[in-house]
């Protein structure tokens, strides 16, 4: 009777490692939905400043962020052109809004609002392509010149842009 205990336990041994081996789970902490056998490279092209102000930090810190987030939350390999995927398009805003106004009759906040068109190409599924523009603002305090608070809310503001432009064109939310 003892040897029968003895395979009894080494069979559901050998049978839980089997599952455990078999049954995988994986986990993408950045949302990335890429089948890398088709898609394999990425062109995200510059995006020029074509809003009625021009802030001209506001385009290369933008380009920047746009290509550093593919590159670093994908495993696709950024080339000039011809990419798999195309992500191209333009800045159409950066508009300056008042928001409240002070009993005095002048605006305590101001609303920065920066717009972005984009094209978003899959040369390996024409059916994801898509054109759409992309926002996001923050307010200030209006007693603030733009110039001592504009490179932080720049930061924050293309970082959402960037942010969502990722999630619509590779995350498929």
């Amino acid at each position: 009777m003892g040897w029968t205990k003895k395979l009894r336990a080494a069979f559901a041994v050998s049978f839980l490692l089997l599952v455990a081996v078999s049954c995988t789970i994986s986990y993408k902490f950045n949302g990335a939905s890429i089948d890398y056998d088709k898609v394999k490279t990425i062109t995200v092209e510059t995006f020029p400043i074509k809003s009625a102000y021009v802030y001209a930090p506001l385009g290369t810190v933008f380009n920047d962020e746009l290509q550093t987030i593919y590159m670093t939350q994908t495993r696709l390999s950024l080339v000039p052109r011809g990419g798999d995927l195309v992500v191209s398009g333009e800045i159409t805003g950066y508009d300056q809004l008042n928001q409240s106004v002070k009993a005095d009759g002048f605006s305590s906040e101001t609303q920065l609002k920066v717009t972005v068109n984009v094209r978003f190409t899959n040369n390996t599924n024409h059916a994801e392509d898509f054109e759409q523009q992309f926002s996001a603002f923050r307010n200030y305090d209006s007693s603030m010149p733009l110039n001592t608070v504009q490179d932080g809310l720049i930061d924050e503001i293309v970082d959402e842009i960037v942010d969502q432009i990722f999630n619509a064109t590779v995350a498929n939310w």
